[in-house]
């Protein structure tokens, strides 16, 4: 496990066994449940000051994907569709129903799939996966970052130098991520291997869900971080023009505003919870 559980939920969290995999899941706070769904490469640490803010207010659930953090090896290849099952699994176990989910990338696809088969509250959407259409451009662009990752997974003396310059100037610049990127950096050569699946599967014509989002009927909240070039805004925002309850907030950051503006975003959440009266509910629920 190595560097990779330095990124991901503290130490001593539940180890769930969902469907054959030990899944690392940390709880926190008390309230309508608040599930956080993290970025391929990266860790339920990603979420640690946001969980520190909401636990007065909600029951925060952050998880580590199969291969990240401390949770154990999948044996099927990283997708969403796959960590939605693997999501439905661990908050069955948990007792969890009607969550609040903020997802992250893959985590925010993970969202929209879970979403379409269960019942939730609302869904935050950091610059999410899977609201692009799968094109020519996008299947060789994806193949390009499989082989970029593949370095890492045999080891290639290049291959940290080249993943720190990519984290520091591309995915997670803003000086309030300083220390989760370095934690993400170190574990660099055990996640490239999940990253390298990932993005082989981030080229398939099933990895647009564009139409699942469309037909969503509930609150969701797009939070993007407007320096994304991987996921840019403006790709993304015919899909996110088509959503039945859409709100979207940009924030200064490259792929993770909730790690890169913690204060506004932690700010911005609280005003999405409350213009869709989800504070009003858990008073009532409490009640």
């Amino acid at each position: 496990m190595g560097f990779r559980a330095l990124a991901g939920v503290p130490e001593g969290s539940a180890l769930l066994d969902v469907h054959g995999v030990r899944i690392a899941a940390a709880r926190q706070g008390r309230g309508l449940p608040l599930v956080c769904l993290h970025a391929v490469g990266h860790g339920g640490r990603d979420y640690e000051s946001f969980a520190a803010r909401m636990k007065d207010h909600f029951h925060v659930i952050r998880l580590d994907w199969p291969g990240h953090g401390r949770s154990g090896e999948d044996f099927l290849p990283p997708e969403a569709g796959r960590y939605a099952e693997l999501l439905h699994g661990v908050l069955a176990l948990l007792g969890i129903e009607r969550p609040i989910i903020v997802g992250n990338s893959i985590g925010g696809a993970a969202a929209l799939h879970y979403a379409s088969r269960h019942p939730v509250r609302a869904l935050v959407l950091c610059n999410t996966g899977g609201l692009m259409p799968v094109t020519h451009s996008t299947r060789r662009a994806c193949a390009v970052f499989a082989r970029f990752f593949a370095g890492g997974e045999r080891r290639a003396w290049w291959f940290k130098a080249a993943f720190r310059a990519y984290y520091r100037f591309l995915v997670l610049p803003m000086p309030q991520a300083r220390d989760q990127r370095e934690r993400i950096i170190a574990a660099c050569h055990e996640v490239a291997p999940v990253l390298r699946g990932a993005w082989l599967k981030f080229g398939r014509q099933d990895a647009d869900l564009r139409g699942l989002a469309k037909e969503l009927d509930v609150p969701i909240w797009f939070a993007w971080a407007a320096q994304d070039r991987i996921i840019p805004l403006e790709r993304n925002l015919p899909a996110i023009r088509q959503v039945k309850r859409a709100s979207l907030t940009v924030f200064r950051g490259g792929h993770a505003a909730f790690l890169e503006e913690p204060e506004p975003f932690a700010l911005d959440f609280l005003a999405f919870c409350g213009r869709h009266q989800m504070m009003a509910q858990q008073a009532e629920e409490s009640w």
